[in-house]
C-alpha cells in the first residue's frame, strides 16, 4: 500500500507521495494509475517528495519532482509546489512567519507561511518567490494558415501566452481549448508548452484560462497565473501587484519588473490522506 496526501490550491489538485513510500516503483506508470479520475484517485500529477532538513536549525526544506497526470515529468508547478508547502506545514506545526524552502526541478522555491487558517481542512495561504521571469514576443503559424501572436515566458517551466479581448477567450474564431491543444505541441515547442490566455479586466485584474502540458485545460496554475501576470504586466501595462483570476480561484501576483523575482500568492489545502494499492 503507498500512502498519500491530496491537496489542491484553487483547484489545481495533486497527490504528495514520499520518494520513501514509493520505493522502486515506476514513478511515471504510478502516477498515470493514481492519476485517472474514474478509476484512480484523481488529480492533474503527484509531487514526489523527500526531506532535505526536517529537524537541524534553518529553514526546513525537501526535495520535490514532479510527474504530470501522463506521466510526463515538469520542471516546477507553482500551485503543486504550494500544495507540498501546506503538507510540510501541517507535518511540521508551522505557523504564520514560517520559512520552508522546496528543491524542484528549476531550482529553490522558498515558500513563506502567511497565514493558516483554523477550522476546517487544514489551509495555509503561502508567498512563493517564482524566481526571475523571461519573455519574448512569438508568433507561430497555425495549421490553418492563422498566425497567433503571444509571448513566450519561462518561470522555470516554458509557457505561450496570448492576450486576448473577447470574453469567451476565442483566438481566430476558435475556442481556446482547440488552439490550446495545437500550440501545446506545435513544432516551434519541442518539449511541447503550457498555453495560457490573458484577458485584461482593468489595470489590476486579469482573467486567465489555462491548457497545461501533460494535463489539458484545467481550472488554476500557479506558474501560469505567474507567466500571464509577466505578460500582462510587461505589455498591457498593468499595476503590480495584480489579481490573476482563474476558474479554481483568484491568486495574486507581485512583480517590479524585468531582472526582479517574481512573487505568487494564494491558498493550499490539504483535502485528503489515505492509501493506495
Amino acid at each position: 500500500m503507498i500512502p498519500f496526501t491530496k491537496a489542491h490550491a484553487c483547484g489545481n489538485d495533486f497527490l504528495i507521495v514520499t520518494e520513501d513510500d514509493a520505493g522502486d516503483l515506476d514513478r511515471a506508470e504510478l502516477t498515470r494509475r493514481l492519476c485517472q479520475r474514474n478509476t484512480g484517485i484523481g488529480a492533474d500529477g503527484i509531487e514526489f517528495f523527500a526531506w532535505v532538513n526536517r529537524n537541524s536549525p534553518g529553514p526546513r526544506s525537501g526535495r520535490i519532482r514532479l510527474h504530470n497526470a501522463d506521466g510526463s515529468i515538469a520542471e516546477l508547478s507553482g500551485n503543486g509546489t504550494r500544495c507540498v508547502a501546506a503538507w510540510m506545514a501541517a507535518t511540521l506545526g508551522s505557523v504564520a512567519g514560517d520559512k520552508l524552502e522546496i528543491l524542484t526541478d528549476a531550482g529553490p522555491r522558498v515558500c513563506h507561511v502567511d497565514r493558516v487558517h483554523e477550522g476546517g481542512a487544514f489551509t495555509v495561504d503561502v508567498t512563493t518567490g517564482m524566481g526571475i521571469p523571461r519573455f519574448a514576443p512569438h508568433t507561430l503559424k497555425l495549421s490553418d494558415g492563422n498566425e497567433v501572436i503571444g509571448v513566450e515566458v519561462s518561470t522555470g517551466n516554458p509557457h505561450f501566452v496570448i492576450l486576448v479581448d473577447h470574453a469567451d477567450f476565442t483566438v481566430a474564431g476558435k475556442t481556446w481549448q482547440t488552439i490550446g491543444a495545437e500550440i501545446c505541441t506545435h513544432r516551434d515547442f519541442p518539449r511541447q508548452t503550457n498555453v495560457e490566455f490573458v484577458r485584461a479586466v482593468n489595470e489590476r485584474e486579469i482573467e486567465i484560462r489555462i491548457f497545461e502540458r501533460g494535463v489539458g485545460p484545467t481550472t488554476s496554475s500557479g506558474t501560469g497565473s505567474s507567466a500571464s501576470a509577466t505578460a500582462a504586466l510587461a505589455l498591457r501595462r498593468c499595476t503590480s501587484p495584480i489579481t490573476v483570476a482563474a476558474p479554481g480561484g483568484a491568486q495574486t501576483v507581485a512583480w517590479s519588473g524585468p531582472g526582479d523575482e517574481l512573487f505568487l500568492t494564494g491558498p493550499a489545502t490539504l483535502i485528503a490522506r489515505g492509501e493506495a494499492w
